[in-house]
């Protein structure tokens, strides 16, 4: 069967996974880490069982920890590309085994046309360009080649359907998705094939039942009697979300939350289409079964597990729900032959639906550009005050300006950046780095000092800190900010306190707010020395100015 490789389906989809693949490592080449990657990278530093096995949230991400340490050891910690590419092969390579699986069922062009789908899912923009999430599509991809290697019904496909499904575990959640399925398997063939088969299900959950006793239990759980009751309402809303994404209907992709009110009518037409199906052609395949379990058990632990940032529509869910929602279509459809008009109208539908999944990956790719400025940004601002910088500084939002920094603790990033190189800009990047970056790094800056006021600084005229110079108020003649280095400097308003501001590298404004000065007393401002030769600049926010003695 060699003269397959040459089919046009092949070869077409060869070519859209080239496409894809371009198309989705430009979008990434120039990110950072952000989020839960600085937990991979900071928090498991060491080699030991524990840095492996250790849960992220509740889950197992035993491959993703081991690929993302690889990449460090051979690579650095100056960028993610290499991951990237990794996370970009994953991708392309579950497409690969959507077209296997739905041409095996009906016919290769539609194969492609599902292939393509997800190759361009670009609502999933927060699974397909951030190669932590390489624990939807890498479980995913084993989850598929698993139901493949069952269907060659003999030792050897047992055998590598076992493997499979212990690497789809291993790689998250998403595998014990498929146990269920696994064990179906074992159960519809057990009078021709008996139950020695058992094994390629009890290796893989005993497996993981041994990680959970060691390992898994200590993580945080959320099943609760609420989630329970309400999970019918998720499961559905799940189904919706992935049918809304993978169709280009789903909107407001850019919080990482879909609106699905296309895809709640889509579901309710498709589940009727298949009565109306299954009406004309009675009964299902013992395959069906297999992917529904794996379809019920994806979402029902979902629901099982909420918390507030894991609704059903959360689109990075929907990657996934997209390959369970196209395998049960194609066994439905199984047999099923389309006409060369029935393929254009096909082909047209799926054009229509990668258009918008492009438009949302543009804007899903400027978000994440966005908030690797700010990470970046963040990091640069730890390196150049890494002398005073407290070990366990937050890096919240109010810090920062991202959420992506959280997971970042400056005691354990140094350490990282001393074993395996830095991302962050140099301090002359930063300056011409966009002007948002700028003014967080500011921010960030005269909190890891820090720049302190405080009062005490002596009446008003005294001069001794040395030369002194007038700074006028917003609206005056003069000087409307004065530059200063470390050290400690003295500034004085006669009449009412007026705030005082500052900025560094930003440009556009002042976003550190220092305090107020005034009232008839100066105030002391110390500014520690740091690994960057870029001076401090002040702004009275008043009319009246003040002096500035340096």
């Amino acid at each position: 069967m060699a003269w397959r490789r040459w089919e046009p389906q092949t070869v077409l989809l060869g070519a859209a996974m080239v496409a894809s693949g371009v198309l989705l490592l430009v979008l990434q080449w120039n990110l950072t880490f952000f989020q839960d990657t600085w937990a991979f990278l900071l928090e498991r530093q060491g080699s030991s069982v524990g840095d492996f096995l250790r849960p992220h949230n509740e889950h197992l991400v035993l491959l993703p920890v081991a690929i993302n340490k690889l990449c460090v050891t051979l690579f650095g910690m100056i960028n993610p590309r290499p991951e990237a590419v990794v996370m970009t092969v994953s991708l392309c390579a579950a497409a690969g085994a959507l077209f296997v699986y739905v041409r095996r069922r009906t016919e290769a062009w539609l194969g492609l046309m599902a292939a393509c789908l997800v190759l361009f899912l670009g609502s999933t923009w927060m699974i397909i360009i951030w190669p932590f999430e390489i624990v939807f599509s890498g479980g995913i991809l084993c989850a598929v080649w698993m139901l493949l290697a069952l269907e060659r019904d003999d030792e050897r496909g047992d055998a590598w359907a076992c493997l499979l499904l212990t690497l789809s575990i291993a790689f998250g959640s998403v595998g014990l998705c498929f146990v269920p399925a696994a064990a179906l398997d074992v159960f519809f063939k057990r009078r021709r094939r008996g139950l020695r088969r058992s094994y390629l299900v009890a290796i893989p959950a005993l497996l993981y039942l041994a990680w959970f006793a060691g390992w898994g239990h200590t993580a945080e759980h959320h099943l609760t009697l609420h989630n329970v009751l309400l999970s019918p309402q998720y499961v559905f809303d799940g189904l919706a979300s992935s049918i809304a994404c993978l169709l280009g209907l789903a909107t407001g992709v850019n919080s990482g939350l879909a609106e699905i009110e296309w895809g709640r009518v889509l579901l309710i037409a498709f589940l009727a289409g298949a009565v109306v199906l299954k009406s004309r052609r009675p009964g299902f395949s013992d395959r069906f079964w297999l992917v529904v379990s794996a379809t019920l058990a994806y979402w029902v632990l979902a629901a099982f597990n909420y918390i507030p940032g894991r609704e059903a529509y959360a689109t990075r869910y929907a990657y996934v729900g997209a390959f369970l929602v196209i395998m049960l279509a194609a066994e439905l459809l199984e047999g099923l032959r389309l006409g060369r008009r029935g393929l254009w109208v096909a082909g047209a539908l799926t054009v229509l639906a990668i258009g918008p999944n492009l438009a949302q990956l543009k804007e899903g790719a400027d978000v994440l550009k966005e908030q690797s400025l700010l990470a970046r940004s963040a990091v640069t601002g730890l390196e150049i005050s890494r002398r005073t910088v407290p070990p366990e500084m937050p890096m919240t939002p109010e810090v920062t300006g991202t959420l992506s920094t959280v997971e970042i603790v400056p005691k354990l990033y140094f350490e990282a950046v001393d074993g395996h190189g830095s991302p962050a800009y140099t301090p002359a990047e930063l300056a011409g780095a966009p002007e948002n970056g700028r003014r967080w790094a500011d921010v960030l800056l005269s909190k890891a000092l820090p720049l302190s006021l405080s009062s005490g600084g002596g009446p008003v005229g005294a001069t001794s800190l040395g030369a002194c110079v007038k700074l006028a108020g917003e609206g005056g003649s003069g000087r409307q900010e004065v530059a200063v280095g470390p050290g400690v400097v003295r500034i004085s308003v006669a009449g009412p306190p007026e705030p005082l501001v500052a900025r560094r590298f930003a440009q556009e404004e002042f976003p550190v707010q220092l305090g107020s000065v005034g009232g008839g007393a100066a105030a002391v401002l110390r500014i520690p020395r740091d690994n960057a030769s870029q001076p401090w600049y002040l702004h009275l926010q008043g009319a009246q100015g003040g002096t500035v003695c340096r």
